[in-house]
């Protein structure tokens, strides 16, 4: 069996870590990696390959830098040239990125099996590129792995059990993956305190909204009165701040992009979460540490009813309020699985009729 898996974005390539390991071992499977380029920076898209134990990609495609429209476009364009030549039996995809709508409408076009990693997750959030992603996505595909509950509840809601699909609940490889690579986590190079608090902000409702980004960073230099605050800083985010010529707290300590292991050592010894990412709120709650959502909503709402995680938005006092009052629940078991997602997967594939 041969399998084509699409990857573009480095949380699609944390993924791959755990799922493409699994099948390098499996002898009766050959996978062709394709990476779009949708996200690549040499340096980055190296170490990720070498610290995540990927092989490195049999295609680079290197579309990338351009709209919605124009990269969706021209990835669907390549990825079906490649797959005319491979003629695989399935194409992997993951998420919700461009790279994994394009993957999935190629395939479809051509007739081939579409297994779709992380299936079921919604936000109901229409304005958000991933959510038109991620649902178009699924209605084509074939086999729907569901990370949680809730995503198979949310398939089912939406008619797929009298689609042509199956609906598989796998669990998640990212829970997987970070418990296989936190023995390989590597601590930054920066002084950091006992208590400080790790956060991400890149999302473009937050980045391109001054009002927003102003509040959370005002929010942000209350908060660092009293913790420090260690900040990966995405460019679109160092970019805003430098346009508003932002003054931030001193005691927010900015560092560039980390790698993966750097940053599973960021989540497991930091005090609190507080982003506005979709795999970072998992992570936290991975590695038990308590999470704020720097967003209106979230995909992952079964973080927020266990009482794991915050959704707080862009309020400056809701924020303040929260990091002063939040009262962390206990870790609720085997909520993203059982930590044989790849397993369950592979399963899946191998056996489908």
């Amino acid at each position: 069996m041969k399998i084509v898996t699409i990857l573009g974005a480095r949380p699609q390539f944390i993924k791959a870590g755990t799922l493409s390991r699994a099948i390098a071992s499996h002898p009766s499977i050959q996978e062709v990696i394709v990476h779009t380029g949708q996200h690549y920076d040499a340096t980055m898209s190296d170490i990720f390959f070498e610290q995540m134990h990927i092989p490195k990609p049999n295609y680079f495609l290197g579309v990338g830098g351009k709209s919605h429209g124009a990269m969706t476009g021209q990835m669907i364009e390549k990825i079906e040239e490649v797959l005319l030549i491979e003629k695989p039996d399935w194409v992997l995809v993951y998420g919700d990125t461009d790279s994994t709508l394009a993957g999935a409408l190629a395939a479809s076009k051509l007739h081939v099996k579409i297994a779709h990693v992380e299936a079921g997750l919604r936000s109901f959030n229409m304005k958000m590129p991933e959510e038109i992603n991620r649902i178009v996505t699924d209605r084509v595909s074939t086999l729907l792995f569901c990370p949680t509950e809730v995503a198979v509840h949310n398939l089912k809601h939406e008619g797929f059990e009298t689609f042509t699909c199956k609906i598989v609940q796998s669990g998640d490889v990212m829970y997987e993956g970070a418990l296989f690579y936190r023995q390989y986590a590597q601590k930054p190079t920066l002084h950091v305190k006992n208590d400080f608090v790790l956060c991400t902000i890149h999302r473009a409702e937050n980045t391109d909204d001054e009002v927003r980004l102003k509040s959370i960073f005002d929010a942000l230099n209350e908060i660092a009165k009293q913790r420090q605050i260690v900040l990966p800083i995405h460019p679109r985010t160092r970019n805003a701040l430098k346009a508003q010529k932002y003054q931030l707290s001193p005691n927010i300590t900015l560092i560039e992009p980390v790698g993966y292991l750097e940053m599973i050592w960021l989540i497991d010894h930091c005090s609190l979460v507080m982003t506005d990412s979709g795999g970072l709120q998992k992570e936290a709650y991975f590695f038990h540490k308590p999470c704020m959502t720097l967003r209106d909503e979230t995909e992952w709402v079964e973080l927020v009813a266990c009482g794991a995680n915050v959704l707080v938005g862009a309020n400056k006092e809701t924020i303040i309020s929260t990091f002063s009052n939040f009262m962390f629940k206990p870790k609720v078991a085997n909520l993203y699985g059982d930590n044989n997602a790849s397993t369950l997967i592979i399963q899946a594939l191998v056996s489908y009729a």
